[in-house]
């Protein structure tokens, strides 16, 4: 939750700096090779093949031989990602030129994004070695500096913007030039912040390499699959780049912020839903109780389309005074707030796709099945690729076409997941799953009348102007009689699944509002 919340005040504080400038073009685009590497070989299935080795490792054959495994299993990562960083910054050119090609035409905007990617490719060894790091903290029972640790790259980015772009053109570079400055001291951040509690475990770092290692091998074998799957998605990213670059100026910035907002209300409901089932999964899958997996698989999709569709709705109906509210300030105009609410109402279905996909991936691999979720994911890599081109290109929808055709392919994703597992797994209660999903939609349509009508009325008898304070009253009490209406609708049409979330949450709350006495 830290995380995503410093990543959207990143994120406001980069519109109002930069808007959706060709300087902001120019980082996002350049920024994508260095996070395209990062997360094939640092991030995701290098902590899904780690952690599992390095735990079985520590349970196997103690402390000693697990921190021997860390140290070859961070040198090899240094050693692969600092050749591959090595190779970045030489060819930085005419990668540069085979991704952003289309930025050539406005002078100097190709240069300074080929500047923008040599300086961050070092970013790759440092993100290898906080990731390990992350994983061996984890394997040990310690969660908290780990889970904080990426939000220090937004920190950096802050901190960056408000210190160092003022004084890049005292030094002849450009103020973009300190953001990716930001992401070098945000590597160097989260390795910082994870070190010390790593010593204290007893953890000492010394150059190891040993190929050979057992354990290492395993590690890599391990990260094949996963590795594929994430090369899948960010071949998607790449293809909608590249369309974009083409596009017009601020393309890539707009479909980047708008995708910011989409994957705030992911982070939040799909990742916990997920998260909260894999554990439950993992155990019905190794008891082999596939009643009681199944059953917990449907409760979680029902739970999921109980918060996203609500979500993806509310987007829809105030994308325009949310973008306002967050982004419209300094170099962010009033055009950028109506493109990137386009392409955030392109990219709203997607939250029901990536949300479902974050519980359905899990229980393959809760089933030991690492090859479906691959082969399903490369599938809908070139639907999206197909979609993109046909929107954006042949049906002339432009940026709009490549939000849209993401969201699609993450639906298409979903769905051959799920028929997959129902004929893997028998009957997963598709009548009830599909019954919550008409139920919900009905209530979510009426919350979406009256917080249009709602807004609508604030906006030009209450609480006019354009006032921060005002924006934020007015979308605030929107959302929060939207979310009144939504709860009665829900009860109305019988949302069982939404009653338990939102029972789940004030129970929480008021749990820990309570004193101390009284709950005992």
């Amino acid at each position: 939750m830290a995380s995503r919340i410093l990543g959207l005040v990143r994120e406001q504080v980069l519109a109002h700096a930069f808007g959706a400038s060709h300087q902001m073009d120019a980082f996002n685009a350049a920024f994508r090779l260095p996070n395209l590497v990062r997360d094939l070989f640092a991030e995701g299935a290098m902590t899904a093949a780690f952690v599992p080795t390095f735990s079985r490792t520590l349970a196997r054959d103690g402390r000693e031989a697990a921190w021997t495994l860390g140290r070859r299993a961070i040198t090899a990562l240094l050693v692969v990602t600092s050749v591959i960083a090595g190779v970045g910054m030489v060819c930085a050119e005419p990668m540069t030129r085979a991704f952003a090609g289309g930025f050539a035409s406005v002078p100097g905007k190709l240069e300074l994004t080929v500047q923008l990617t040599r300086l961050m490719f070092p970013f790759l060894p440092l993100v290898a070695a906080a990731v390990a790091a992350m994983g061996m903290l984890n394997a040990l029972g310690r969660f908290f500096m780990p889970a904080l640790a990426p939000a220090m790259f937004n920190v950096a980015s802050i901190a960056a913007i408000l210190l160092l772009v003022p004084l890049m053109p005292a030094f002849g570079m450009e103020p973009v030039t300190a953001l990716a400055f930001a992401v070098l001291l945000g590597g160097l951040g989260q390795i910082a912040l994870q070190w010390p509690q790593l010593r204290r475990e007893g953890f000492r770092y010394r150059f190891d390499f040993a190929p050979n290692d057992p354990g290492l091998r395993e590690i890599l074998l391990l990260m094949g699959p996963g590795t594929l799957g994430v090369a899948a998605t960010q071949f998607n990213v790449y293809v909608g780049t590249v369309l974009a670059t083409s596009e017009v100026a601020g393309s890539v910035s707009w479909l980047n912020y708008a995708f910011r907002i989409m994957y705030l209300p992911i982070g939040i409901f799909g990742v916990a839903i997920a998260g909260a089932s894999l554990a439950l999964l993992s155990q019905h899958a190794a008891r082999e109780d596939m009643d009681a997996l199944r059953a917990t698989l449907a409760h979680a999709l029902r739970l999921m389309l109980a918060l996203t569709v609500p979500a993806t709705v509310g987007l829809v109906v105030l994308g325009v005074p949310i973008v306002r509210l967050i982004f419209e300030r300094g170099q962010f105009q009033p055009s950028d707030t109506q493109n990137v609410a386009l392409a955030l109402m392109g990219y709203s279905p997607g939250l029901i796709g990536y949300s479902a996909v974050k519980v359905l991936s899990p229980t393959f691999y809760a089933l030991r099945d690492t090859r479906t979720p691959v082969a399903v994911s490369v599938a809908a890599v070139l639907i999206n690729a197909l979609l993109s081109v046909t929107l954006a290109r042949v049906l002339g929808f432009g940026f709009v076409g490549l939000s849209l055709a993401t969201a699609l392919a993450s639906l298409v994703n979903a769905g051959l997941l799920l028929i997959l597992l129902r004929r893997r797994l028998g009957s997963i209660g598709a009548r009830a799953i599909l019954s919550t999903l008409v139920r919900i939609t009905l209530a979510s349509l009426v919350m979406a009348g009256a917080a249009w009508a709602l807004h609508g009325w604030l906006d030009t008898r209450v609480l006019t102007g354009d006032a921060f304070v005002v924006q934020a009253v007015r979308v605030g009490v929107t959302i929060g009689a939207a979310l009144v209406v939504l709860a009665g609708a829900a009860r109305l049409f019988g949302v069982r699944e939404f009653d338990e979330a939102f029972g789940r949450i004030v129970g929480r709350l008021m749990k820990r509002r309570a004193p101390k006495d009284a709950r005992e």
